[in-house]
């Protein structure tokens, strides 16, 4: 056997999300187009739009706007004096939703017109705060105690993932998480995994037990026939090393699948 297989999941077909209803059209108009150049003022039509949505979003929160609405409010920064709601709805059309705008990488993102670096450089800001905010509610916190905010977690820095990403939490004797590694990456439907890599990370760490976790980019979070024969291999070595393994999460889009309450671990 092969000790370097791969974690993967049964191909599923992709699919495009469907585009906005109402599609922008082009209409004639005499008013001048306004000027967008260094040093110039935004119209005031722009300024008012934009301090509306600030408004809004101080007043009612996030839960009242729909995603391209949060992504203006991002894209401000990026786009000082120009219309950023196309732009926005482009890239709700291009990747879904929010979460995975804000996950896709910077090569996919310059690829939908009107993103340059600028754009990327703000979109990842975003999304590594709210990695690192998720991160600092489990990191030297009891694990096990607090099951739901570690699921909230891998949820946020892997669930909306375009490529399978495999990562092992590392928790001391009291089960309180001391390292949490990216062990590998792989494409949209693999991702190779070493156990003798995992467990030397482990004794480095002198860490007592583990928890795995990988994303399945489809979305749905059932295990292959590879997920499940890693696993089985991984726990037998650190079986013979005194590690326990708690669990092994698989992270969906909308839910996850745990190895222990299914049974297979």
């Amino acid at each position: 056997m092969d000790p370097n297989r791969s974690f993967g999941e049964m191909p599923l077909p992709l699919f495009t999300p469907a585009a906005d209803d109402v599609q922008p059209v082009a209409v004639a108009s005499t008013r001048p187009v306004p000027s967008t150049r260094p040093g110039k003022a935004a119209p005031s039509y722009l300024a008012d739009h934009r301090a509306r949505l600030r408004e809004r979003f101080m007043q009612g929160g996030a839960a009242a706007m729909p995603d391209y609405e949060m992504l203006e409010l991002v894209l401000f920064r990026a786009i000082p004096r120009q219309d950023v709601k196309p732009l926005a709805r482009r890239l709700i059309e291009r990747f879904g939703d929010f979460n995975r705008v804000l996950s896709a990488s910077a090569v996919r993102l310059t690829q939908v017109e009107g993103v340059d670096p600028a754009v990327v450089t703000e979109l990842k800001i975003v999304e590594a705060a709210a990695q690192r905010l998720a991160r600092a509610r489990i990191l030297h916190r009891p694990v096990l105690s607090g099951w739901q905010v570690l699921l909230d977690y891998c949820h946020t820095t892997m669930a909306h993932r375009e490529i399978e990403q495999f990562r092992v939490l590392y928790l001391d004797r009291k089960n309180v998480l001391i390292a949490d590694e990216e062990q590998a990456q792989g494409t949209v439907d693999h991702v190779p995994v070493y156990p003798r890599e995992i467990i030397r990370r482990a004794l480095e760490l002198n860490a007592s037990a583990l928890i795995l976790v990988h994303n399945h980019p489809s979305g749905d979070p059932t295990p292959s026939d590879s997920d499940i024969t890693m696993t089985a291999r991984i726990a037998q070595a650190a079986d013979s090393m005194g590690i326990t393994i708690h669990d092994h999460l698989i992270i969906g889009k909308s839910r996850e699948l745990s190895f222990r309450a299914e049974g297979l671990l």
